[in-house]
């Protein structure tokens, strides 16, 4: 995850919309943020992680997005010039209709979920992490294939994320705003490599 370098200072959600698709970026405050083409043990967790969110949220109010989707945070802005953030998160979970239009999401997700690659983790753990602490989502993951860990944020009373619970790749994340809602990662993460003990060779003493 690299800054885009040019000499427009800000951009807006306006700018964004003129570019070609043929390379993802984000928007935070103004500054650009290009984004690399995820890899496919990135893919397999998503897919995974979504998988168990859709199967849980069939038939119920709140849905399951994956990206590329947007999501804008416009604030008091008037206009999409005036619209300074629009990030695409790996998965995310809306309960409020009234966000969802075809072109994005419209204000804060009630979870989101990125899963990091060395290229990103800073980006994820402190830029995001504080974009979502402050435009209100309730619940955020942070997946880190490498550590094979995932850490979870939840917002508390006095809108900062005031809870922290990490999960190791036998863990099993129970979702307290969503009854009933598990998600099992010991199918998150892919199984390490079976190592075999060899015994060592048996001297002959005669």
């Amino acid at each position: 995850m690299t800054r885009a370098a040019n000499s427009k200072k800000h951009y807006s959600y306006a700018d964004y919309l003129s570019w070609e698709n043929d390379q993802r970026c984000e928007i935070i405050d103004g500054d650009v943020f290009a984004m690399n083409s995820p890899g496919s043990g990135h893919q397999r967790i998503v897919r995974e992680i979504s998988t168990q969110l859709a199967v849980y949220f069939a038939n119920k109010k709140c849905e399951v997005f994956c990206a590329p989707l947007d999501v804008i945070f416009r604030g008091n802005a008037k206009n999409d010039s005036e619209v300074k953030t629009v990030v695409q998160p790996d998965i995310m979970v809306v309960c409020d209709p009234a966000k969802i239009e075809e072109h994005g999401i419209i204000g804060a997700p009630d979870l989101i979920v990125e899963v990091t690659s060395p290229s990103t983790a800073s980006y994820d753990n402190i830029k995001k992490r504080a974009l979502y602490e402050r435009e209100g989502v309730q619940e955020f993951w942070i997946v880190s294939p490498g550590e094979r860990l995932v850490r979870v944020y939840m917002l508390g009373n006095a809108g900062r994320f005031e809870i922290e619970e990490v999960f190791d790749d036998e863990g099993k994340i129970q979702v307290a705003r969503f009854p009933g809602l598990t998600v099992d990662l010991k199918l998150v993460f892919p199984a390490l490599p079976t190592v075999y003990k060899v015994k060592a060779p048996v001297e002959n003493s005669g």
